[in-house]
């Protein structure tokens, strides 16, 4: 179990799975439950699951995380450098990125007339009634947006064909105890 944390200051969150936003206020006392891809996911004294966005990390007393300078990211193509950006997105209740969860379908980039990429996105939840979905096609689109080269992402999600366990990796489904 993590220690109780109260947080510094008012904070906006995303209450999991429902999508709604949630403020709470300084004082709050939270646990960390998942910190992966800068996102935090915490549980309130009342039970409640709550998203907290990287750029409130200083409410938890967390750093805010500086963007990495990747020296050997010089030496990926912007295929591989869209799909890394990609496997730090993360579901708040699940310990795996979205690639390796199997959720992205398709990554389509294409070269923009006036210079950088445009890069489209199809992607799936594992519950079509998942109402995190903005909150995920939105930490998509933002992190795939930091790459230079990017000048357009479009996120869709998608509901064909139906997400399943047999699109999971074997990292995740290790990870997930389900090997």
């Amino acid at each position: 179990m993590q220690d109780i944390i109260q947080l510094t200051r008012d904070c906006e969150g995303t209450q999991i799975p429902i999508g709604n936003p949630i403020m709470l206020p300084k004082g709050t006392p939270v646990r960390i439950t998942q910190s992966l891809g800068g996102a935090y996911t915490v549980v309130t004294d009342h039970g409640y699951m709550v998203r907290i966005s990287e750029k409130d990390a200083d409410a938890l007393g967390k750093e805010t995380p500086k963007q990495a300078q990747n020296d050997s990211a010089q030496s990926l193509s912007l295929e591989q450098l869209v799909w890394n950006q990609m496997k730090t997105c993360y579901d708040p209740e699940i310990p795996v990125n979205i690639v390796d969860l199997g959720l992205v379908y398709s990554c389509d980039i294409s070269q923009l007339p006036d210079g950088g990429h445009k890069v489209d996105v199809e992607m799936t939840l594992t519950a079509p009634g998942c109402g995190m979905g903005e909150v995920i096609k939105s930490d998509v689109a933002r992190k795939i947006s930091t790459i230079p080269e990017v000048k357009s992402v479009n996120v869709a999600l998608v509901w064909e064909p139906q997400w399943d366990q047999s699109r999971m990796t074997d990292a995740a489904k290790l990870k997930l105890n389900m090997l």
